[in-house]
């Protein structure tokens, strides 16, 4: 299961409204949505943090199960561009999506490196929309309606 931030999870980082033991404030922050529950156990084990303290993160909302948002979201697109398509061949598509994807993933910074790579790995229309959940994530739907549009007609 790979774990993530919820927005409470987030506005606690920042504001500190919920009291937290420091084991479970440095868990909160290594919480990247890219490790999965064990690697954090495993990371977290040398501040002395425990499962226990995990548990309690997950009680109070702070952070939860991203694999089933990611799921849905990756579904989503995939169904969405599956019904709006204009007849221009996935070729085009791909044309005309490619450098917005790499323009929106490149205006991340250092923190969009890897979503940069992967969408500089896409060689084709498929894999693009492959990635295109990721992208939609990392920046809001506001910032990936022009890629949406690209991909879907």
């Amino acid at each position: 299961m790979i774990v993530i931030k919820t927005e409470d999870g987030q506005r606690v980082m920042k504001d500190r409204s919920v009291a937290l033991t420091p084991r479970q404030r440095s868990a909160l922050i290594l919480v990247d949505g890219k490790r999965t529950l064990q690697q954090l156990v495993a990371d977290t084990a040398a501040a002395g943090c425990t499962r226990e303290d995990l548990d309690k993160l997950f009680e109070l909302g702070l952070i939860a199960d991203g694999a089933p948002r990611a799921a849905a979201t990756q579904a989503a697109v995939v169904a969405e561009a599956a019904r709006q398509h204009s007849g221009r061949s996935p070729k085009e598509r791909y044309a005309e999506a490619y450098p917005l994807a790499t323009q929106i993933t490149a205006a991340l910074g250092l923190r969009g490196f890897r979503l940069n790579l992967a969408v500089e790995g896409a060689g084709n229309y498929e894999e693009l929309l492959q990635v295109a959940p990721k992208i939609l994530e990392a920046v809001g739907s506001e910032k990936y309606a022009p890629l949406k549009r690209a991909l879907n007609d």
